[in-house]
């Protein structure tokens, strides 16, 4: 029996993040992988490959999300960059169209390419109008602080207030991912499930960022909910299939390297 997963997410025109990198994890772990998209980013490389944003038209958004619920019988969603208001706005009404088991949120809050005043009304209405939705988030270093209000997040404790906190607008689990930004040799990440804190490491890789990884985190976690996994297992599974793309990091010409879905096997 096929399972299905859903996202709703930007495209990102080198393929190391956003949309491509749902659609290739879906695949990776097993699971039919389809989506909606909601803008177009492209880096410049004539401009230090900073980001062309282009949304797409909410009513084209509306569109896509119509036709994939009305295909097929699909329970759990990822939502990934959304970019605008009337997007968020657009998502909203179309996630409260039918009822979900799983919808997970990576919430995107910084839209590279956008005039700070629009970012930030993007940001508030993600806040008030998608985290209450969702059933799960994953939050960065960067979001987990902006959402909590902890300026910094310098210890496990940090990692675990600050995901309590962000539970306390919405999400019922809530992943905060350490990264490159957490001080120390280990990757960390925390998992809330709303009664205690796991604790997921291992050893950084280098000490670059790699496009993807968050993308990666919280697609593979969105196949394994589809599939029924545990929540604790299905984060195991995505930070392991993190690392190990990590380590198989696809190098370009870009400032930057991407994790490769593909090296993961469970």
């Amino acid at each position: 029996m096929v399972t299905f997963a859903y996202t709703i997410a930007g495209s990102e025109a080198t393929g190391g993040a956003g949309f491509q990198v749902d659609l290739k994890t879906f695949q990776q772990l097993g699971v039919y992988g389809s989506g909606a998209l909601t803008c177009i980013v492209s880096f410049d490389p004539k401009n230090n490959w900073g980001h062309r944003f282009v949304p797409v038209d909410p009513q084209v958004i509306h569109d896509q999300i119509e036709a994939a619920l009305s295909a097929q019988d699909i329970d759990t969603v990822k939502i990934g960059m959304l970019g605008t208001p009337a997007t968020i706005a657009t998502v909203a009404e179309a996630l409260s169209s039918q009822k979900w088991k799983n919808i997970v949120l990576d919430p995107v809050l910084i839209c590279k390419g956008q005039e700070p005043g629009a970012a930030l009304d993007t940001d508030t209405a993600l806040r008030e109008k998608i985290l209450p939705l969702a059933t799960v988030a994953t939050p960065n270093y960067f979001e987990a602080c902006t959402l909590s209000g902890i300026e910094k997040l310098e210890s496990v404790e940090d990692l675990a207030e600050a995901a309590r906190r962000v539970s306390e607008l919405g999400p019922r689990y809530v992943i905060v991912k350490g990264g490159i930004d957490f001080p120390g040799d280990e990757a960390v990440d925390v998992l809330w499930d709303g009664e205690k804190i796991t604790v997921y490491s291992e050893p950084k890789i280098g000490q670059e960022r790699v496009s993807g990884a968050g993308c990666t985190l919280a697609a593979a976690i969105t196949a394994e909910l589809a599939k029924g996994t545990d929540i604790h297992e299905a984060v195991h599974v995505a930070k392991a299939m993190v690392t190990s793309g990590i380590k198989a990091r696809v190098e370009a010409h870009t400032p930057f390297a991407t994790v490769w879905q593909g090296a993961y096997q469970s």
